[in-house]
């Protein structure tokens, strides 16, 4: 059985598939899948199904939703060579719950985990390109929001925002490994995206911030801060972290070393003749490359 959730659900054996139409049994199918050989209650998946208020028929209208399933799985199974396994071998009933055995299919969330652990440890041994190339491995799984086609109940709706954290976490990461890698101009179009859809992220708005500054582009990484700076102020409470000061502060710090020498080399040239060189700009911001 190969089981897709990063991005519409999909569940397939045999090349066939069993996923449902119909919103409810969606959702008990997602549910399944993502806990994928492991018992789920009945009580989670009547939670899921009707939350707080379940009717008194919750129990009979899940079994039969189970029956649904368990009919368009039979037609999968037509389709292969064993003829020993059942639907109920697949969707098995057990004390307290069901569970969904997907044998040796392609969950496409357990790879994800596997890559992103890979692209971490990477990361941990300072190992920028391989961390870049395998974090990007880990986020290629992805074709869309999490269960992007299912109507999420309270169960659901927590599992997709683990998903969707998982995935912004290997993304942020990724993004550090590359900044260490120099691609600071590359980043530019994908961080300007990102930091509009999650405004009061700090990594990502800092990430930001030290790819415009490394572009030349000083005043807008200051900019970027002070958005984010009333945006915690006015809806959370809350000033920025004390790295996200000191990188502003670095900038600005930078940016008067900058001007700093400019003057001295403008005086200079007219003391000395047009010969004379300037300060290289990026001298100016060697402490910057340190905060992060």
């Amino acid at each position: 059985m190969d089981i897709e959730v990063l991005g519409g659900l999909s569940v397939r054996m045999n090349g066939v598939s069993i996923t449902p139409t119909a919103p409810k049994p969606r959702r008990v199918l997602a549910l399944l899948a993502l806990h994928a050989g492991q018992v789920v209650p009945v009580t989670a998946l009547i939670e899921e199904l009707w939350g707080a208020a379940p009717p008194r028929s919750a129990r009979t209208t899940l079994q039969t939703y189970i029956l649904q399933l368990r009919e368009l799985i039979a037609e999968a199974l037509a389709h292969g060579d064993d003829e020993r396994c059942t639907a109920k071998d697949v969707l098995a009933t057990l004390p307290g719950g069901y569970r969904l055995e997907a044998g040796g299919g392609a969950l496409d969330f357990r790879e994800f985990e596997r890559r992103a652990a890979a692209g971490y440890r990477a990361m941990d041994a300072e190992d920028h390109a391989g961390a870049s190339r395998r974090l990007s491995d880990a986020l290629s799984l992805w074709t869309g929001a999490a269960l992007a086609d299912v109507q999420p109940g309270v169960r659901l709706g927590t599992e997709v925002k683990r998903l969707e954290e998982a995935r912004l976490c290997a993304l942020d990461q990724r993004i550090e490994a590359d900044l260490h890698l120099g691609r600071h101009r590359e980043l530019l179009s994908e961080l300007t995206v990102l930091v509009s859809l999650h405004p009061t992220h700090e990594s990502l708005q800092g990430q930001f911030m030290l790819a415009l500054y490394r572009s030349g582009r000083r005043g807008e990484a200051l900019d970027v801060y002070q958005r984010l700076r009333t945006t915690l102020v006015s809806e959370l409470g809350l000033e920025p972290a004390a790295s996200l000061v000191r990188l502003q502060r670095s900038i600005l710090m930078a940016s008067a070393s900058a001007s700093a020498s400019a003057s001295a080399s403008a005086g200079a040239s007219a003391g000395a003749g047009a010969g004379a060189r300037p300060a290289h700009p990026a001298s100016a911001g060697r402490q910057l490359a340190q905060v992060r």
